[in-house]
């Protein structure tokens, strides 16, 4: 049996019926993407009305993130056993009743536990919904993933334009929440019937218990956790880089993750005809070079409008990092997608979660515009890795 073929342990599905599973699969991106980012503008609201200093609210968005990380190993595994659409679906339905949740927290530990459940549920969803993409893509026979995660980055930015739109029209902060969670909700409810169905997995459970991941799974998490550095240092430090080294207004200050954001999502949009077209191993190579040429752009050339070039080249160049490596790791031989994936996605979110910060320890004890040229010599790093992607 050819363990890293879906098709050999189960029927090819119908064309009709895969088209429904990329659409479907496109959908849970757009899903997970929306229902985090509708969280963003929430939190001012959330510090004002439970009266919390920077600290306290700080320690809460501590259990987000670590809400995440320590389910992405676990759900690995139960993907494995029961499979991806269920975990999906489960998962996915769970996470829209974190933003009622979240709107409703009447304290710091009621607020810290809606955040830990919801990153919980994010957290499973994304591992499940990459190791569904994967047999997606596998079963196409094309490069899919980067459009996928693509629809993330939309979903993102429209979650967050959507939550603010109602806030600005004066809808209370609960009924805003429960209505993104109704429309996530209803969402995930279409389009579950559509994913690939879980017997395949039921067979290979069977057959293939899920075992260590492959070492190969641990390097390419730790190239995910350059890139997803690289991804916190513009969300964390890029507004702060502005205002104090380069004299944007702070009003203005929020332009260079704009520009990092859309320059991002429009090389994921445009990144499975790239890869198709140029390889993996290329498009990761390169992708890293161009992301360390922006670093190096905004922290060498003291210009507001240098910066913000050097912003949307590392957009463009990160964009297609992450999918490629997500999609190698969910075709190494003898490990379970889902393991696999759980691995790389748990090391790329520590990468998130801990690197703004190893980033402010570096610009204490020499300079961000210093920072910002280290993450580029990381980002050098895994394009000298690039080949990994290839075996």
């Amino acid at each position: 049996m050819n363990v890293d073929g879906l098709a050999s342990i189960s029927p090819a599905p119908s064309a009709s019926a895969l088209s429904a599973a990329r659409r479907a699969t496109r959908l849970i991106f757009l899903v997970s993407g929306f229902g985090m980012s509708a969280w963003a503008p929430m939190v001012p609201y959330a510090k004002a009305r439970l009266g919390l200093d920077d600290a306290q609210l700080g320690l809460a968005l501590l259990a987000f993130g670590g809400g995440s990380m320590l389910s992405m190993p676990f759900v690995g595994w139960l993907a494995h056993r029961v499979g991806n659409r269920t975990v999906i679906v489960a998962s996915g339905l769970l996470m829209c009743l974190a933003l009622p949740m979240l709107a409703a927290a009447s304290g710091v530990a009621a607020l810290a536990a809606a955040l830990f459940y919801f990153g919980v549920m994010l957290g499973a969803v994304d591992v499940a919904m990459n190791a569904h993409a994967v047999d997606v893509e596998r079963l196409d026979g094309g490069r899919l993933m980067s459009g996928f995660h693509g629809l993330f980055s939309v979903g993102g930015l429209s979650g967050a334009i959507a939550m603010s739109g109602l806030l600005a029209m004066g809808v209370p902060l609960g009924y805003a929440a429960s209505a993104i969670a109704a429309l996530l909700l209803a969402t995930v409810l279409w389009l579950r019937g559509d994913l690939l169905g879980d017997a395949a997995h039921a067979v290979e459970m069977q057959r293939k218990p899920p075992g260590m991941p492959h070492p190969l799974a641990w390097l390419l998490g730790l190239l995910c956790f350059v890139s997803f550095l690289a991804e916190g240092a513009m969300l964390d430090w890029s507004a702060v880089f502005l205002r104090e080294f380069r004299g944007v207004p702070p009003a203005s200050a929020g332009l260079g993750y704009a520009c990092f954001s859309v320059a991002m999502a429009l090389g994921r949009l445009t990144g499975d005809r790239l890869v198709g077209r140029h390889g993996p191993t290329r498009a990761v190579c390169v992708g890293a070079l161009l992301a360390a040429a922006g670093f190096l752009l905004v922290a060498g050339i003291p210009h507001a409008a240098a910066s913000l070039a050097g912003f949307v080249l590392i957009g463009l160049g990160a964009s297609n990092i992450v999918p490629v490596l997500f999609s190698a790791a969910g075709r190494l031989p003898g490990t379970s997608p889902a393991i696999a994936i759980a691995t790389a996605t748990t090391l790329g979110y520590a990468g998130l979660l801990s690197g703004p910060a190893l980033i402010g320890f570096v610009a204490h004890a020499s300079s961000l515009p210093l920072a910002f040229a280290g993450v580029a010599g990381l980002l050098i790093l895994v394009s000298l890795s690039a080949r990994v992607v290839r075996r």
